[in-house]
């Protein structure tokens, strides 16, 4: 009876996670429509004959422009080596990299400013947590000039370096290291270790949880990012996801034969960040918990 009452009382809340996925569902289901289901009115919640055509188009000439017949997808940016897959290409791999090296030099700083006896340490926190307060579009200006005049526009570099100092990650990971004992800290300096070895081999393992939280927050805030990606990308092998969407769409929004490639293109988009989520999700709750009791 208890336990009846228990989910009666969380009925609203499934109801509405069930809400926030209904367009999740229809952006789905509309990417296997065929485009005559597709622009039926009224539209039919599950597809009633799916296909791939929005993938992958099997009837479609290049040569021969029909508005009934649209290049799928993959048929696309005949441009582009790899074609949308170079897309997902590049936000894959910038935001792997900026997740790895952000993480790393946030765990550096987090040990300095909390296990090593740095002068100024309390005034240096106080400036990371402080930066935390500048919005982050001040910063576009003269971060796009400093990539212009490093000649690192259209490039990695400039996708990744100016992403990897992030101030929130510093103040969650010294919130999380503060709660690890100095004591062991102070037993391997007896032994001998160096800090860096203290840093890498005593430190790191115990920060997982935390580490794995952030890199939640890092991937998908890189995998969505869209601003800064069209500030320096200038051509279309070096855009990444949500910029080759954006240029999808607006080709492509009064076309209605269209609208199914473009539901297909936003799915692919977001599969990963719902796989990478699915994949962390024990660790991300386990990571926030510790913080939110020991910080």
């Amino acid at each position: 009876m208890t336990r009846l009452r228990g989910e009666l009382i969380r009925l609203p809340l499934y109801l509405a996670g069930l809400t926030m996925l209904v367009p999740f569902y229809w952006m789905a289901s509309a990417a296997f429509k065929p485009v005559p289901e597709l622009t039926r009115n009224p539209p039919s919640f599950v597809p009633g004959d799916p296909t791939l055509d929005a993938f992958y188009e099997p009837d479609w000439d290049p040569a021969v422009r029909a508005d009934q017949v649209v290049a799928g997808l993959f048929q696309r940016y005949p441009d582009v080596p790899g074609g949308f897959l170079r897309f997902m290409g590049n936000s894959l791999f910038v935001a792997a990299t900026i997740t790895v090296l952000s993480l790393l030099i946030a765990a550096l700083a987090a040990y300095a400013l909390t296990k090593m006896d740095l002068p100024g340490r309390r005034v240096i926190f106080v400036v990371v947590v402080a930066s935390m307060m500048i919005p982050w579009q001040v910063t576009l200006v003269p971060n796009y000039l400093i990539v212009r005049n490093l000649e690192w526009l259209n490039s990695y570099p400039g996708y990744i370096v100016p992403a990897l100092a992030k101030a929130f990650v510093v103040f969650f990971l010294v919130q999380y290291m503060r709660s690890i004992p100095d004591d062991l800290v102070h037993a391997a300096r007896v032994d001998g270790a160096g800090e860096f070895r203290i840093w890498w081999r005593v430190i790191m393992p115990l920060m997982r949880p935390a580490l794995a939280a952030m890199a939640i927050f890092v991937v998908l805030a890189e995998w969505n990012n869209f601003l800064w990606p069209l500030i320096i990308v200038q051509d279309d092998t070096m855009a990444n996801v949500p910029v080759a969407l954006s240029r999808l769409n607006a080709s492509n929004a009064f076309n209605p034969h269209n609208m199914a490639v473009i539901m297909a293109a936003s799915l692919l988009t977001s599969l990963p960040t719902v796989i990478v989520f699915l994949a962390f999700q024990k660790h991300f709750t386990r990571g926030i918990a510790l913080s939110g009791i020991k910080g």
